[in-house]
């Protein structure tokens, strides 16, 4: 595809140059395809958000006013727009462009949004600091109409309407998040896009009063003043307004001059402002609007097909397997979702088990106090999480479930180092806050067969909060002479060596690799792996002090890991060996795959190995 208009845009600025701005807007489609076809990333919500991205650029100074987007996913032909259309290619890529925005990445970039429902809160934080220093400009935050479940969009709008100047919140609404959205917000939504007649009537009356010669201004202010005027006489108002915005749409999101007229009027508004802009995910490719859920997160497709290379299977899945399982025979079984069915596994359980399936949107604080109402009333309530969300609902872990003693399981999915995406979706820190939390035991498979194994004893044998936890992906290599033996810790290997690795989740494959290649250098190792990693079992610990040398290997921050807590363990025990603690020190992990990531620290084979080798035989 020949990328004429885009060739000449290097800053927004350059946009005044394109005379056919949908001519520009097929060459942004036809770049976003092509490139997240070979590098995997979020697809169909870029292909949603090419108008309107073009329309803000197009209105808006981008040396002087900033935009923020929620969820950064969306982002794609916003950073093509600033500078980066000749690096787009490296999006995801270790050393290239981040998935989501990135202030360190670009001055475009106002704020890191990786997570979702925060740009409301930041902007408004941004324009603040506009005004305290005399700044000029506009702020505008662009969140999707899914981001919108989440509880800190709500605090941010309920501060933002009492602003006294311009700030303009954007609601790109395509209607979903990555499972389609549920709630009250998405009905209301619903019932925004078909009353348009409302908001053009009301435009209308304010249009014609400002015909007026004289008096049709102090007539328009009259009208908005009263209680039985314009409002009245429609007899509605919208959410928005009655939190102190005036609100505009919903607008035509793929119509680029709409968007671009609408936006000129709005930026010169003294006053908060919501538009609400209708798109469609996936837009101008047949496959992703066909299934957007699919291409929201993909990995590398075929563009003529729109088919993703096969997998072996995830832990995600057989997860969802074997909670449609458990809950055959057990009624009290319950499945929550943070707008992440098919993510989590859950797809064939919300299905079969309709009454006890529960997608509360993206809202993980709710999710787990509503869990634990659950508990409290009876039942059993299991969370599927992805591990780096799971950190938006720390004080309800200690004051909903734990401080509380109640029975429920938390299934923490994309734990570990997870790929491409980057800083904010790394699941390194779970264990570490977990760790803290009295009342709670954290299971740790390394395989499918083990996973199905400690989600039946987190169901049926733990009397308080159980958390299951498990890697993005399939399951590693598995030795051939392993066997789980359903402990609190296994060992393999050399039972009398020397050397004992201790490891747990899926690097305990990488450690069993390590000790055979170690084993042919004449090196005698044993592996211990953990199975339960809180509370630690003193047995495992007290096995463990009778080795000279100890190798702690974990997939997560080193510190308030249970690396420091075996070491701190081990010195109560006497040991007076030699104790190396490998974890992820003191970093945020930048994105790039997984196999680069774990070689990067150490974790692979190879590094296990060196680590060693140089540890103890170079001496």
């Amino acid at each position: 595809m020949e990328f004429e208009n885009l060739n000449k845009i290097n800053t927004p600025k350059d946009l005044e140059k394109i005379e056919d701005l949908n001519k520009l807007c097929e060459e942004i489609r036809g770049k976003l395809i092509d490139t997240i076809s070979k590098n995997g990333g979020h697809l169909a919500s870029n292909l949603g958000a090419v108008e309107l991205t073009v329309a803000l650029h197009k209105v808006f100074n981008s040396q002087d006013d900033a935009i923020v987007w929620d969820v950064g996913h969306q982002s794609y032909t916003h950073k093509i727009l600033t500078g980066r259309f000749n690096s787009i290619d490296t999006i995801r890529k270790e050393g290239g462009l981040s998935g989501f925005t990135n202030r360190f990445e670009s001055d475009y970039d106002k704020f890191i949004s990786g997570h979702s429902s925060t740009s409301i809160s930041a902007a408004l934080g941004l324009a603040e600091a506009k005004r305290i220093s005399g700044n000029k400009g506009n702020v505008v935050a662009v969140i999707g109409d899914g981001a919108l479940t989440g509880g800190l969009a709500y605090e941010g709008l309920n501060n933002a309407g009492r602003f006294k100047k311009n700030f303009i919140v954007v609601i790109n609404d395509n209607k979903m998040s990555i499972s389609r959205n549920v709630g009250s917000m998405a009905r209301y939504l619903t019932c925004m896009r078909i009353r348009p007649s409302y908001m053009r009537l009301k435009s209308t009356i304010e249009r014609t009063l400002n015909k007026v010669p004289l008096i049709g201004g102090q007539l328009k202010n009259v009208a908005r003043r009263s209680k039985y005027a314009i409002k009245g006489f429609l007899a509605n108002n919208t959410l928005f307004e009655s939190m102190g915005f005036n609100y505009y749409g919903p607008i035509d999101g793929h119509d680029v001059n709409e968007l671009i007229r609408v936006f000129n009027i709005v930026k010169n508004i003294d006053h908060p402002i919501v538009v609400h802009v209708l798109t469609s995910k996936g837009k101008g490719y047949k496959f992703a609007e066909k299934n957007p859920k699919k291409f929201h997160g993909i990995s590398a497709f075929d563009v003529q097909t729109g088919l993703t290379a096969k997998t072996q299977g995830s832990f995600s899945n057989e997860f969802g397997k074997s909670m449609c399982e458990l809950a055959e025979t057990n009624k009290k079984i319950c499945a929550i979702t943070a707008a992440m069915t098919s993510g989590t596994g859950l797809t064939e359980f919300a299905e079969k088990y309709k009454e006890r399936f529960f997608d509360v949107g993206i809202a993980e604080e709710h999710a787990i106090t509503f869990a634990g109402g659950l508990a409290a009333g009876g039942m059993l309530p299991v969370f599927a999480v992805y591990s780096s969300f799971l950190q938006r609902g720390y004080d309800q872990i200690i004051h909903d479930a734990a401080l509380q003693k109640l029975r429920m399981v938390f299934a923490i999915d994309r734990c570990g180092l997870i790929g491409e995406d980057g800083e904010t979706h790394q699941g390194i820190f779970d264990v570490a806050f977990l760790n803290s939390i009295p009342n709670v035991t954290i299971y740790c498979p390394s395989f499918f067969d083990e996973l199905d194994s400690m989600l039946f004893d987190a169901v049926y044998k733990c009397k308080n909060v159980a958390v299951v936890r498990y890697p993005r992906g399939g399951q590693p290599l598995k030795p051939l002479s392993y066997k789980y033996n359903g402990g609190t810790f296994d060992l393999y290997g050399d039972k009398d060596a020397d050397t004992l690795i201790v490891t747990y989740g899926r690097l305990f494959s990488y450690a069993c690799q390590a000790r055979l290649k170690l084993v042919k250098q004449d090196k005698k190792v044993c592996v211990m792996k953990l199975n339960v990693i809180k509370p630690l079992d003193r047995e495992a610990v007290l096995f463990a002090s009778s080795y000279k040398k100890i190798f702690f290997f974990e997939e997560t921050i080193r510190a308030g890991g249970v690396g420091e807590r075996f070491g701190c363990n081990l010195a109560e025990y006497g040991f007076s060996g030699r104790y190396v603690l490998n974890a992820i020190d003191n970093t945020f992990v930048k994105h790039a795959s997984v196999e680069s990531q774990l070689k990067k620290f150490s974790f692979d084979t190879e590094g296990i190995v060196n680590k060693i080798l140089m540890e103890c035989y170079n001496d």
